[in-house]
Parts: structure tokens; C-alpha cells; sequence
């Protein structure tokens, strides 16, 4: 269950070490503070999000973080600064944005990278933190994309056979440094190709989920009122420079190694949160559980496919 669209009644833009980080709120002006915060790295803010809030308890902030979405420069249009753009920079935007809002503690939620960044500012700033919702969990441990950049070519080698191929590593790179590099370099070509090869690859092992939508529209879709092949661009570049780096602090990993957390699947509608089913789950990650769970490898050389 989600609560019905609800339209924002405030935005804005704040100025942080040379960015614009773009802020907007929802929902009740006097009600609990709660961040949102996107999946990517490198995606943007969809309105989707303030319908897992009931409007009339939370007062809801959702970000574009550094470099996507509404906040300016974009990444693409930066690049000579995109080693700037960290986990860190991320957190201290972040905490900007709460100071300038006034908010003296929040909830903090976040979907897939989200929860990535949810955790590290968590870590970082504890006594601002009331709640932590997540879901999709992921510590973009080395384990973790090992795992999705190569690991998943046992279910799918066909389209891991393709990926690994159009990645041009070097003797020496995992696949996930080649694509950083050439998402970074080379020629606009050369690092759209490379964009479309990744997004053709995640839109394969993302299929594993039975409510699974081809994400190919990145590469055409509408962005505030225009169509800018920049945001798959974007997109793409963020996430391999953030996966190569093996975001989150060991400290982190171990704690989330005992308690991950995600949406329950049943609506709790006596719950209290005022929140679309949140519930704590106890144990390794869910996407690796559901995976080795629900399929097996092909023995025959072929990708899966969802029954």
C-alpha cells in the first residue's frame, strides 16, 4: 500500500562548496521530519517516493544529491570534479541541507544506494538520526559487487559474456574499474557506448525482480522537459566510480552483517510509523538470500529466465 500523490509545498537550492544541492518538502509542514534519499549513484529524486509517507504525519525532504537530478553541476558537466563526489561529500551535503532546514533530528530512509548513503551518514552523524528505514539494502561492499558485476554471470552468461566483452578491461582491471575508466575518458562516443552497456547489464540481473520494468527508457526519457541522454550518462558513470571504490566504511559492513533492514511485504495497517510497511529483518543480505533461493544457474549456457 502507498498513500495517495501528494504535491510539494516548499524547494529550493543551497549552496555547498561550489554545488547547489536541490531540497524539496512535502507533506505536513509541523509534521516528523523524514529523509529520503535515492537510489544510483548518480539517479534523481521521483515523486514516487512521498507516497510511502502518510502526508499527514511526516514533514518529508527528499534530496538530489551532489552532481544529479536538480542540483548543479552535473556530473557530466563537471568531470575534472568528479573526484570530489564521495561518500563523505555526499554525508556533509547531507548534513548541510538538515542545518538549513532547521531539523533537529530526522528519520532517514533511502532505497538500494540510498541505504548505502543512509547507513554512512547514520555512522557519521548518529545523534541526527531518529530512525533508519531501508530498502534494498546495500553496503557496496568489494563482496557485494563482485557479486552483481560478475558473480550474476552464472545466471546470465549470455548477457555477462556480452558485458564483459564491451567492458575493453585491461590484463590487470576488474570489470567494474574498466568501466570507471571509460565512463570517466575517452571520447563522448566512446562513453555512451559504454553507458548503454552497463545499463543493458543491470537492466538483465535487475529482471530477477518479479516486478521488473526494462530500465532502456534511460537512454530517451523526459527530464524536465527535456530529452537529455546525459542522465543515462550520468547515471552509469556515478555507480562504477562509486562501486569501484567499495563505498562504506568495514565498521559498517559488520554491523550490517547482523541486521539488514527492508519494506515488509504485508501493509501493517495498525502500524504507528505512519510509514508504507517498514519492518527489521534479521540476517545477510535479502537480495542475495532471494537470488540463491529462487534460481540456480543454467547448466546449459543460457541467461535464466523468470518463470
Amino acid at each position: 500500500m502507498t498513500y495517495p500523490p501528494i504535491d510539494l509545498f516548499d524547494a529550493g537550492l543551497l549552496s555547498v562548496a561550489g554545488n547547489e544541492i536541490y531540497w524539496e518538502i512535502s507533506g505536513n509542514p509541523d509534521g516528523k521530519p523524514a529523509l529520503y534519499l535515492h537510489g544510483g549513484p548518480g539517479s534523481a529524486l521521483r515523486s514516487g517516493y512521498r507516497r510511502r509517507f502518510d502526508p499527514q504525519k511526516y514533514r518529508v525532504v527528499g534530496i538530489d544529491q551532489r552532481g544529479c537530478g536538480q542540483s548543479r553541476p552535473l556530473a557530466t558537466d563537471a568531470l575534472g570534479e568528479l573526484h570530489r563526489n564521495t561518500t563523505q561529500t555526499l554525508i556533509e551535503d547531507i548534513e548541510a541541507v538538515r542545518g538549513h532546514l532547521d531539523i533537529e533530528t530526522w528519520l532517514v530512509s533511502g532505497v538500494s544506494w540510498g541505504t548505502t548513503l543512509a547507513l554512512a551518514y547514520a555512522q557519521a552523524y548518529p545523534g541526527r538520526v531518529s530512525e533508519l528505514v531501508l530498502l534494498a539494502v546495500t553496503t557496496t561492499s568489494r563482496e557485494e559487487v563482485d557479486w552483481i558485476t560478475e558473480g550474476v554471470g552464472r545466471i546470465f552468461p549470455e548477457s555477462w559474456q556480452r558485458f564483459e566483452q564491451a567492458s575493453g578491461r585491461r590484463d590487470d582491471e576488474r570489470i567494474v574499474e574498466a568501466y570507471a575508466r571509460r565512463l570517466a575518458t575517452g571520447d563522448t562516443q566512446d562513453r555512451l557506448g559504454a553507458a548503454r552497456a552497463w545499463n543493458d547489464w543491470e537492466s538483465t540481473h535487475i529482471s530477477l525482480d518479479p516486478n521488473w520494468v526494462s530500465i532502456d527508457q534511460r537512454f530517451d526519457e523526459e527530464r524536465f522537459g527535456i530529452r537529455d541522454p546525459r542522465h543515462a550518462l550520468l547515471v552509469e558513470r556515478r555507480v562504477s566510480q562509486g562501486w569501484k571504490r567499495n563505498t562504506l566504511p568495514s565498521v559498517c559492513n559488520r554491523a550490517y552483517s547482523r541486521r539488514s533492514y527492508s519494506w515488509s511485504p504485508r501493509h501493517q495497517r495498525a502500524s504507528d510509523s505512519g510509514l508504507a510497511s517498514p519492518s527489521a529483518v534479521a540476517g545477510k543480505p535479502l537480495v542475495h538470500r532471494g537470488i540463491r533461493r529462487a534460481w540456480r544457474a543454467p547448466v546449459d549456457g543460457t541467461d535464466a529466465r523468470r518463470a
